[in-house]
């Protein structure tokens, strides 16, 4: 006994040369396999097979004479592999595979037939049978093997995400629904990937029609099993996927209310539609949080959250006026009043101070907020550095272009390698731009673009594109100058100054490339004072005269939004959206210039 190891090693060392052996012809076999070259790779697994009868082994023999189209031996090696032990229901597979590949399709379906036969219970045996199917894209195989697993099952298991996923291989999307949806009722863990699958087979976002199926499905299970709330879930995603937030909020307010989630379902709803500029469900939204008490987490954030709401929609209004901005200033002063002035309000302090200063000319009283704002104690580096963003942009409003300048230049140091810094170099280049020093401001522009393309703002690009464009064009920059001049008049509210400058540069240089620029500056003015004919005439010189400029597109899409949110006329309004679609397809107005031309063409759920 005290023999037996000393023996085995023994034997080990005599096998060890013939185990490198064939080790070295199976990297051979695979090296030529891999290259295509078939016949050397014969020569090895002629000689390899026969002692050592490996899944990947087989696999690749078989494939290297069906390569060399040996029927005869690939049939033998198939049928020998199904007197092993290996007599599976998978070998049926690759035997009928091996016939189809040569046109023997009678014998490939009794294979086919066989192998389905040959299925015992057994989950994982259903799901490898059925892959072996799938792999050859004979789906209507892979759902007889599944119903018979079905009919032979001893666990019940009914196999409903195997066959989603298949049917909708197969492009039976309804019924790929169904399965999903049985699914769901028994495993609600599964929703992630069911929305994943939905995503992927019914694109529920641009697809009408198969969004409107899938949502007669989930209306009818969240009838017919109202206790089943993933139903409900599903059809939140459903609509925010859409776009369709409105729809949404309903059902999450119906599933915050019954399973008392304190907000958070509504609140990121509510985000949502803010991003995607649906300002009036935001508010909404918002609103359903703070209507529920402070004692609810999020009372602040939503309170904040609204009035921003609130005032991104007055921002994107043409018709919105003063009055409107008072009411919204009184709702702001109400909402400080209740959630007090402290680090946690900051965004509504700040906020508040650019209603003041822009809207309502109370510029004093704005830079009065945002001190006391820059004062609280605790307050974030970054809620600071808004505050200060915002300071500066009074300040410029008021002529103090250095201080604004400076203020710039700390947010800029102290966020560097963050949108917050490129964004405050934007505006800093925007003062050396109204200064007239032009070819700093490019410099600074260009450092933007190489390092931050992502996080430049549409603003930094337009104003890029107006200094290339009309810089150094003529031997005198003095046009350059005079309208940067103008356009630092115009943000500073004195349009009828501006108006002179920009008269005069058409008066002295009638054909100055700026000549575009020019008259979209008299549709802002115009547009300010709601003088909507005035600009309307503009915008239509821009599209006749002007057509290829950089400003073509950004005139086209105001032109429809002035239709549309002025005049009421959504025909006129939908026909310019679809125009900009097709003339300016790489204009940064094409997304959302769709999204209202899809409203307006009635697309929603």
């Amino acid at each position: 006994m005290r023999n037996i190891p000393g023996i085995l090693s023994f034997f080990l060392l005599l096998l060890l040369p013939f185990t490198g052996v064939a080790q070295a012809d199976i990297e051979l076999a695979e090296y030529y396999f891999n290259n295509g070259e078939y016949e050397q790779a014969r020569l090895y697994y002629d000689k390899i097979w026969k002692t050592n009868r490996t899944n990947q082994v087989y696999t690749n023999y078989l494939a290297t004479l069906i390569a060399l189209e040996d029927l005869e031996e690939a049939e033998k090696l198939v049928k020998r592999k199904l007197r092993g032990r290996d007599n599976s229901a998978v070998a049926y597979v690759d035997l009928g595979s091996l016939y189809r590949q040569f046109g023997e399709d009678k014998k490939a379906e009794r294979e086919f037939d066989n192998a389905i036969d040959m299925l015992e219970p057994g989950r994982s045996q259903a799901i490898r049978l059925a892959n072996s199917f799938i792999k050859l894209s004979l789906y209507d195989y892979a759902l007889k093997t599944y119903e018979k697993a079905q009919q032979i099952s001893r666990d019940g298991y009914p196999f409903h995400y195997e066959l989603g996923n298949l049917r909708g291989m197969m492009g039976q999307h309804e019924e790929m629904v169904e399965a999903f949806l049985d699914l769901l009722q028994t495993s609600p863990n599964y929703i992630q990937t069911v929305q994943n699958s939905m995503n992927r087979n019914l694109n529920v976002g641009e697809d009408e029609e198969k969004a409107e199926m899938l949502r007669e499905k989930l209306i009818m299970r969240t009838q017919r099993y109202p206790d089943d709330l993933i139903y409900s879930e599903l059809l939140i995603w459903l609509f925010n996927q859409r776009k369709e937030f409105s729809a949404s909020l309903v059902q999450a307010k119906a599933l915050d209310q019954r399973l008392r989630e304190n907000g958070i379902r509504v609140m990121e709803i509510g985000n949502m539609a803010r991003r995607n500029e649906d300002y009036g469900t935001a508010y909404e939204a918002f609103r359903y949080i703070v209507d529920k008490g402070p004692q609810y987490d999020y009372f602040i954030s939503a309170h904040g959250s609204m009035l921003e709401a609130r005032l991104a929609e007055l921002e994107t209004t043409l018709s919105a006026d003063g009055a409107a901005y008072s009411e919204l200033e009184a709702e702001y002063e109400e909402t400080l009043q209740v959630v007090g002035r402290d680090a946690s309000s900051v965004d509504i302090m700040r906020e508040l101070a650019r209603i003041k200063a822009f809207y309502l000319q109370k510029p004093q009283e704005a830079i009065s907020v945002l001190e006391e704002a820059l004062a609280l104690p605790g307050l974030y580096d970054r809620a600071e550095a808004m505050c200060k963003l915002e300071l500066a942009d009074i300040l410029l409003l008021q002529g103090d272009i250095w201080e604004a300048s400076l203020y710039y230049s700390q947010v800029e140091l102290a966020f560097k390698e963050d949108p917050l810094g490129a964004e405050s170099k934007f505006r800093n280049a925007r003062i050396s731009y109204f200064t007239g020093d032009f070819e700093w401001a490019q410099a600074q522009l260009d450092v933007l673009k190489a390092s931050t393309s992502k996080l430049i703002s549409n603003d930094a690009i337009d104003l890029s594109l107006l200094i290339t464009d009309n810089f150094n064009m003529d031997t005198t920059t003095i046009p350059m100058r005079m309208f940067a001049q103008a356009d630092l008049l115009g943000y500073q509210g004195q349009w009828d100054e501006a108006m002179l400058k920009v008269d005069s540069i058409l008066a002295d240089w009638p054909m100055h490339s700026l000549k575009d620029e020019i008259l979209m500056m008299k549709v802002d003015m115009h547009m300010g004072r709601g003088e909507y004919e005035r600009a309307e005439s503009y915008l239509n010189e821009i599209l006749e005269y002007h057509f290829a400029d950089i400003l073509a597109d950004d005139a086209l899409f105001r032109l429809a939004e002035l239709h549309e949110q002025i005049y009421g006329n959504s025909e006129k309004a939908k026909e310019l959206y679809e125009r900009l679609l097709l003339e300016y397809p790489g204009s940064l107005f094409v997304v959302e210039a769709r999204k209202r031309f899809r409203a307006l063409r009635g697309d929603s759920l």
